[in-house]
């Protein structure tokens, strides 16, 4: 099982660390693209290097890489998530402007119609966003924002986090131990 996952320049990065760290307890191979701006992010938001975070992977690609094996539709992947999705990767992505790997790669999954999850993490979201989530869902792309639920009584980010990894997870069919399903509480 090999999996495409991207980090893009929102915040937020630790949601793709973090599915990183989830795909590897999985024994999920995984291909990964840094974005320049995620790059800047990863130093900012987080106490790890960028190089920690790529070595976290199985594979890194350069974000200009356009000629990488990954940019092809004869390699054969689960899908690819794109976990944060900034709007401008959204925004690329739905308008068909592959500039760089992390569009490439996502314009790949719709013609060779794999599974596409976008992560977007932003608030609040304007007209042009919405309008650009419209067109990627209508290609058939998985959008799931970056808003985790309460029903499993989180006690910590830590938890919040886990949980969206784990619904993003389940999405592929990976089960996990980061997702708690809803249990009727009464």
């Amino acid at each position: 099982m090999r999996l495409i996952v991207a980090i893009s320049g929102a915040s937020g990065v630790i949601y793709g660390i973090r599915m990183l760290e989830a795909l590897k307890e999985e024994k999920v191979e995984t291909h990964l693209i840094v974005s320049r701006w995620a790059e800047k992010i990863i130093e900012y938001e987080t106490n790890l290097t960028v190089e920690q975070v790529k070595e976290m992977a199985d594979y890194n690609y350069e974000v200009e890489d356009l000629a990488a094996s990954i940019a092809s539709g004869s390699s054969d992947f689960l899908g690819m998530v794109i976990i944060p999705c900034s709007t401008k990767t959204l925004a690329a992505i739905a308008n068909g402007y592959s500039e760089n790997l992390i569009h490439r790669c996502a314009e790949v999954m719709l013609k060779e119609k794999c599974k596409l999850v976008v992560a977007p993490r932003e608030t609040p979201l304007n007209l042009i966003h919405l309008r650009n989530m419209v067109k990627l869902a209508e290609a058939g792309v998985i959008i799931a924002p970056l808003m985790p639920p309460y029903y499993h009584q989180p006690k910590t980010i830590d938890e919040l986090i886990n949980q969206m990894i784990g619904k993003i997870l389940n999405i592929f069919g990976v089960k996990s131990r980061f997702y708690k399903e809803w249990k009727k509480p009464f």
